[in-house]
């Protein structure tokens, strides 16, 4: 049996992926107001389509959004003007328009089941991880179009993390139990493979581009890749059983990780790779989990207005 088949069996029992939702922020990144006011967008996988929520009002606005067949994963540009939704089984992403929450142009054909996506931070592609085709395709956000040859990576690509340089791309392979790293300026993978845990899927990056953050779904564990040396540092943190998502704090001091089968959130000190305290117990079966910023007072620079997971699963 394939060694994944434990991940498999937990998508099929999520309906609606809590990793399907990102935050629009109604100002960019540089106003001086800044915030956290915004729209939520959220993936329904069973009804095909997308929902928007105001943040202000914690109220759905208008219709669901159709989209393709399947929808997981959703990134969104920085300057919050379009949303990115992989549709896993037809193949495809959709584009949505913030301003008038409706698809705009036809759905762009990418890689076999397309999972997880991130967009770089100048906003001018999206990679995506195609599950099934152990590769990562790349979207010229400008055109929509994809741009040269899918990315060979490892086998079973999910997630997907870009540093906040941008000069790099992050992707697990939770059947390889690596993670590729793709130079998002040739998109070739650069190196060897990195060793991680068995199965890993979920990745995130700390805030000044020093580490990567990698849930190891099998081994129930977090391994630590220093992003200078592309090498895995000290030894793996035991977590909680079936690490899915993580998200770090905006001032990189914690990591917050999902245990599946443990009901609970398990906390990292970025500082000294240790789990501190005792798990959160949370409700039953936590995947997905994001870390939102505290509205900001002009004239302080305002912070990414969400930390987000880059994978679904």
């Amino acid at each position: 049996m394939n060694k994944i088949s434990r991940l498999w069996a937990l998508v099929i029992t999520i309906s609606v992926l809590a990793l399907g939702a990102v935050v629009a922020n109604s100002n960019s990144p540089s106003s001086a107001e800044g915030g956290c006011a915004g729209k939520a967008y959220v993936t329904n996988q069973n009804a095909n389509t997308v929902s928007v929520i105001d943040t202000a009002t914690n109220a759905v606005v208008g219709s669901a959004i159709p989209v393709g067949s399947v929808p997981v994963a959703i990134a969104i540009t920085p300057d919050g003007t379009k949303a990115y939704v992989t549709n896993q089984n037809a193949n495809t992403v959709s584009v949505i328009d913030t301003a008038t929450n409706a698809v705009v142009g036809s759905a762009i054909p990418v890689g076999s089941v397309p999972f997880g996506i991130a967009i770089t931070p100048d906003g001018t592609k999206a990679y995506v991880t195609n599950r099934n085709a152990d590769t990562v395709s790349v979207i010229d956000t400008a055109t929509n179009a994809v741009v040269g040859s899918a990315i060979p990576v490892g086998s079973v690509p999910i997630g997907i993390a870009i540093t906040p340089d941008g000069t790099k791309a992050y992707v697990t392979n939770a059947n390889a139990d690596t993670v590729s790293v793709i130079d998002t300026a040739t998109n070739a993978v650069v190196g060897s493979a990195i060793p991680v845990g068995s199965v890993p899927v979920g990745i995130a990056i700390t805030p000044d581009g020093t580490k990567a953050y990698v849930t190891n779904q099998n081994a129930d564990t977090v391994s630590v890749i220093d992003t200078a040396t592309n090498a895995v540092v000290g030894s793996a943190i035991p977590v909680g059983s079936v690490p899915f998502g993580i998200a770090i704090t905006p001032d990189g001091t914690k990591a917050y990780v999902t245990n599946f089968n443990a009901g609970t959130v398990s906390v990292i000190d970025t500082a000294t790779n240790a789990v501190v305290g005792s798990a959160i117990p949370v409700g039953s079966a936590p995947v997905g989990i994001a870390i939102g910023c505290a509205a900001v007072v002009p004239p302080t620079t305002p912070t990414d207005p969400a930390v987000v997971l880059k994978f679904t699963g």
